[in-house]
């Protein structure tokens, strides 16, 4: 009698093709759909090139699978660039190159070292920002690059979501830290609304305790001590059109409740009146706090946050959008030499040192803070040395350096020491482990200071790839 043979029933069909549908999309998320460099400085080295899984050698000349970087301090074959699976990121590592490597200020040798989203590279003289977002390359052509500009992903990511925005009449909520442009996002959502009324703008924080509820739904002759006249306040000012409320978590908490009332019904009462009035606008807030901590303090309203959150917009700050900071240095010193000449200015000549140094900047203040330094710089003419300008950054509003970036190198071939603790490196691939413990004479004590980790971590990671020390004194 043959041998029976079992075939799988529909549901047990249905239930493999499922488990590798699952397995196939965690490989998927596992690896970020994009990765590029950024080549940033000096200015027309050519544009972003994008790294895959294979790995790559970068260099002055384009060879076969070769990344280029056309410039004199690069070496023909300078460093390689390799996707580690296990980690997540690519690594870097100097191919022996002339003048040298650096990530994040610090030199780099012939062991692979990890790259971190927005990290610094430095080849020579040349300086490119790494990028990975798991996103993809689209841009909305319909926002303006004059009003929300930027290469970088997460300025295009910026720009998808005004677009997704914009048509929708419903409240908009644009978080971010101070000085990223929040009001010309505003603008950019109220030009793309296509409502004919004004964009009207108003400042929370410069309100009056006193008269803010008149300033926003006006009030009746006679409401108060000095009301000569009726007042139609900021919501009937911008009937037809957006009202945009900027420093939106300064409002006072027993107001809270009349906004959600305005925004909810399209009704405000003047102070001093029983009449409402209906009002058409498109209100967009925006602030630098947290509104989601603020609710669980009690200092924000609940209902008012998830009625005006119906569009939340993240405006990044510069240091998530490394690859566009020299442009806006350039854009800003245009703007800051407008008023004084017709001509166009010729752009800002950065030495390599204080460019490294402004890209490794958390910059706290943004834009304004890079404003403060464009014109201090532009005004001093070349009178100062470049040194000078990387040590000063801080009286700019730059910022203290935050982990996980490493203060930049101002000055020879061998950056600062760190002066901050570094965030734990990934664990590394089976090759990277047996290459680095190579480098250093299969010693468990000197792998383990490489990773900056324990001395059992790397025991861990041997029995873990089943690595063998090849006759040597685990304890090095």
């Amino acid at each position: 009698m043959g041998q029976r043979k079992f075939e799988k029933t529909p549901f047990e069909q249905r239930s493999a093709e499922e488990t590798a549908s699952t397995e196939r999309s965690a490989r998927t998320c596992a690896v970020p759909r994009i990765a590029r460099l950024v080549l940033v400085h000096p200015r027309g080295l050519g544009e972003a090139q994008v790294l895959g899984e294979a790995p790559v050698v970068l260099g002055r000349q384009r060879d076969a699978g070769q990344l280029v970087a056309a410039h004199k301090t690069v070496s023909r074959r300078h460093a390689t660039l390799c996707w580690d699976p296990v980690a997540g990121c690519h690594t870097v590592a100097d191919l022996g190159s002339r003048n040298g490597t650096w990530v994040d200020g610090r030199s780099v040798n012939a062991l692979p070292v990890y790259l971190e989203d927005q990290a610094v590279l430095r080849f020579g003289d040349v300086l490119a920002v790494y990028e990975r977002r798991d996103a993809d390359l689209r841009d909305a052509p319909q926002v303006s690059c004059e009003a929300v500009p930027g290469e970088s992903l997460a300025a295009r990511k910026l720009r998808v979501a005004i677009a997704r925005a914009a048509p929708d009449l419903a409240p908009a909520l644009i978080l971010g830290e101070t000085g990223v442009g929040k009001e010309r996002i505003a603008g950019e959502l109220h030009r793309l609304s296509g409502r004919r009324g004004p964009l009207v703008a108003v400042n929370c924080a410069a309100l009056s305790p006193q008269l803010v509820e008149s300033q926003l739904f006006g009030h009746t002759r006679g409401a108060f001590t000095g009301a000569t006249g009726e007042q139609p306040g900021m919501f009937r000012a911008a009937s037809g059109g957006t009202l945009f409320l900027d420093e939106l978590g300064e409002l006072p908490l027993d107001l809270q409740p009349k906004l959600l009332r305005a925004v909810e019904l399209g009704e405000v009462v003047a102070v001093g009146s029983t009449q409402s009035h209906r009002v058409d606008v498109r209100l967009i807030a925006a602030t630098n706090r947290s509104l989601a901590a603020e609710v669980e303090q009690g200092k924000f309203r609940r209902d008012l946050y998830a009625r005006l959150a119906l569009w939340e917009i993240h405006a990044p700050p510069l240091r998530a959008r490394r690859a566009d900071l020299l442009a806006w240095v350039d854009r800003l010193h245009r703007a800051w030499h407008a008023p004084r000449s017709r001509a166009e200015p010729p752009p800002l000549e950065l030495p390599v040192a204080l460019a490294e140094a402004l890209l490794l900047q958390p910059w706290p203040d943004n834009l304004r803070g890079l404003q403060r330094f464009v014109h201090a710089y532009g005004a001093a003419g070349g009178e100062v040395e470049p040194d000078d300008w990387s040590a000063r950054l801080l009286s700019f509003g730059a910022g203290p350096a935050a982990a996980p970036v490493a203060p930049a190198a101002v000055s020879g071939d061998t950056p600062p020491a760190r002066t901050i603790p570094r965030a734990p490196r990934p664990r590394p691939s089976r090759e990277a482990l047996i290459a680095t413990l190579e480098a250093n004479a299969w010693s468990i004590r000197a792998t383990a200071k490489h990773y900056e980790c324990e001395r059992k971590q790397i025991t861990r990671w041997l029995g873990m790839y089943s690595i063998a020390l090849p006759g040597r004194d685990p304890e090095g």
